[in-house]
């Protein structure tokens, strides 16, 4: 079976989740979650990722949770959110050695009504922040990204908000860049809402086009990553 797009019936199934997020709702229907959901994002990771390899030919992906597939259980014992079940899908297709969260990406995550695709790491945990923080140190590495950011939002992407007001101790308040050691991630993306794109083989090529002009990023967040130390 051939990735054809995903489903109707899958995003329909997550409208009902959301109003019925309860295990026992889910284990009642998970027949649909199955077969309109599971298996059509299996067939995206195997067709994306082969395509995605023109790209960046050491590119990681492989169609199971844990993997390019994210629990649709969530942990609720570090979240705020204490609903037993995800109401938004998420696949993952990551570069590098160490954790895939904490790894250079392109990523597409969606749910009942939009879907998002984006590439960069969407949160810095603490040691990488620090390599992110000392990577920036570099004046030719913060003018290389603030370049790459500015070409990006002339094509209509989008960045994280910054997570910080304090400035980290070792860096230049007064240099042109110092604007990025505020962020507490590094990616950019866009946003739709679901269309017809969604649910044909269009979408798998709509992200292979996005990835292709979020390279640059990509490729920077990856060169950051591998002057990282645990």
């Amino acid at each position: 079976m051939q990735f054809n797009g995903f489903s109707k019936q899958g995003t329909k199934f997550l409208e009902n989740l959301s109003l019925n997020n309860k295990k026992q709702w889910f284990e009642e229907n998970r027949a649909i979650w199955e077969e309109h959901i599971r298996l059509r994002c299996e067939l995206f990771v195997h067709e994306l990722g082969e395509t995605l390899q023109i790209l960046v030919p050491s590119i990681k992906f492989k169609p199971k949770v844990g993997a390019s597939l994210f629990r649709i259980y969530r942990d609720v014992r570090f979240s705020k959110d204490k609903t037993p079940m995800k109401s938004k899908i998420g696949i993952l297709f990551w570069q590098g050695t160490g954790h895939r969260m904490q790894s250079s990406s392109f990523y597409i995550h969606f749910d009942k009504s939009h879907y998002f695709i984006a590439s960069g790491i969407r949160n810095f945990k603490q040691p990488m922040l620090n390599t992110f923080r000392e990577y920036l140190q570099d004046a030719d590495n913060r003018t290389e990204l603030q370049q790459i950011m500015q070409n990006l939002e002339k094509k209509g992407y989008k960045f994280p908000e910054k997570k910080f007001i304090r400035y980290p101790r070792n860096c230049d308040k007064n240099d042109t860049n110092s604007n990025l050691y505020l962020y507490g991630a590094m990616y950019a993306y866009k946003d739709f809402i679901l269309d017809e794109t969604f649910y044909n083989f269009d979408i798998a090529t709509l992200c292979f086009d996005i990835y292709t002009e979020l390279f640059d990023l990509h490729n920077w967040v990856y060169k950051m990553t591998l002057t990282h130390t645990k």
